[in-house]
């Protein structure tokens, strides 16, 4: 056996005992926590360490890992914060437009993704001058890359500190949302960090597939005799079948290197079979299905928003809505309410920052109105409430009048009624 062939077998076998976890200590332990570009994750001695290497900008080249991150962000970016006190919705500056230079929708897209691709969100906290009408009240919050964002903590008081672009700032300073929170880790946990052997296996996949045709080591076919070759023939063949010399050369004659010719002259009892792929093996169709319905259920998306169907599971009008209604309910609503109570931390005593998310969880037209006219006959709420509740605005006078003035209607008759 020769001393290369002895490393590799070496290296191989040491592969399968990191795998199996056979070549690390059975204890886990939760890895010491690094910078944000490498956020810590649970050190699963089963793992193997190329788990490290998929990157925020790798994972989001999976094309449903993107879209995933992409519906929760237009998820949330349809939605308006109200601020309430005792019941009492009330008009304030900092949820309509928690930062003055951007529009609230990229605000909150902006917080969305960084969650989802970090698992923490971090706001610089602007607050007012000492001039000003209200000193030291929160008049600004300034989204920040998470991943410029180092965390430590004061071993004898549990202090947080952060370091950002060469400052060290206290927990006045910023504001930090967490994805997951983790005991034992000062950084919230996100899907990529936490799954890193699931998108890695994805990847390799993807690209396997993509490169199957063009850099596969995979015979396209196989040239066969029933006589016995001498040593060099096997070669020789391969050559003239490529439309080379026998030797390997190319020919004289250029006419004669047209590799694209289909007709193929065999002798010595040659036969040539070729290896053919259905096109659903070339593409692995059921290898991206199943990463598919594996990365939705890591991101939280119901498969019928990614267009994936899920074996054994037939989708229908009501049971896509309920989907739709516990993705709100189970997914999303984590990281919306990390920015609720985020921005209410920097209300004013009392009020509280609330999501509306009716346009999120609004059904079809028919239902809303049947709703609507059952709260309403109930008391509810009124109609001009239901107007609200639709984002109509108020009635003017000569509506009023006019709907006033309208002739009753008369029920429609009972379908089957007899007199």
């Amino acid at each position: 056996m020769s001393v290369t062939f002895t490393v590799a077998l070496m290296s191989a076998s040491r592969k399968v005992l990191e795998w199996f976890g056979l070549a690390y200590p059975a204890t886990v332990t939760l890895a010491a926590e690094t910078s944000a570009a490498t956020a810590s994750t649970p050190n699963d001695p089963r793992q193997s360490t190329r788990y490290a290497h998929v990157g925020v900008a790798e994972a989001l080249s999976l094309s449903t890992v993107y879209r995933g991150i992409q519906i929760h962000a237009t998820a949330a970016c349809q939605l308006s914060i109200r601020v309430e006190r005792s019941g009492v919705t009330l008009a304030d500056t900092l949820a309509a437009t928690p930062y003055l230079a951007w529009s609230r929708s990229a605000f909150l897209e902006y917080a969305i993704v960084s969650l989802y691709t970090d698992g923490n969100a971090f706001w610089r906290i602007i607050r007012a001058g000492v001039s000003a009408r209200n000193p030291g009240a929160v008049i600004d919050l300034l989204p920040i890359n998470p991943h410029e964002v180092t965390l430590s903590e004061d071993p004898r008081t549990g202090a947080i500190s952060y370091g950002y672009r060469g400052e060290t700032l206290t927990e006045r300073d910023i504001e930090h949302l967490k994805l997951l929170r983790v005991p034992g880790m000062l950084r919230g946990l996100g899907p990529i960090q936490s799954a890193r052997m699931e998108l890695r296996g994805a990847i390799d996949a993807r690209d396997y597939g993509s490169m199957w045709l063009s850099d596969s080591q995979t015979p396209d076919g196989i040239l066969t005799t029933d006589q016995v070759l001498a040593p060099g023939d096997p070669a020789k063949y391969r050559n003239v079948w490529y439309g080379r010399n026998p030797d390997g050369t190319d020919p004289d004659d250029p006419a004669q290197r047209r590799l694209n010719e289909r007709l193929r002259v065999m002798g010595q009892g040659l036969h040539y079979t070729p290896l053919m792929l259905k096109p659903a093996d070339v593409q692995f169709l059921e290898t991206q299905q199943f990463t598919t319905t594996q990365l939705a259920r890591l991101l939280g998306v119901p498969a019928s928003l990614l267009l994936a169907a899920v074996e054994g599971n037939s989708q229908t009008y009501s049971n896509v809505e309920q989907d739709w209604i516990a993705y709100a309910r189970f997914s999303l609503m984590k990281p919306l309410k990390e920015i609720e109570e985020a921005i209410t931390r920097h209300l004013p005593r009392g009020q509280t920052a609330r999501f509306n998310l009716d346009a999120l969880l609004r059904t079809d037209t028919k239902t809303r109105m049947e709703g609507h006219a059952l709260a309403i006959n109930a008391g509810v709420y009124d109609e001009e409430e239901a107007r609200a509740i639709e984002g109509l605005p108020p009635r003017t006078a000569a509506q009023l009048a006019a709907y006033a003035a309208r002739p009753a209607r008369t029920p429609a008759p009972t379908t089957g009624a007899t007199s």
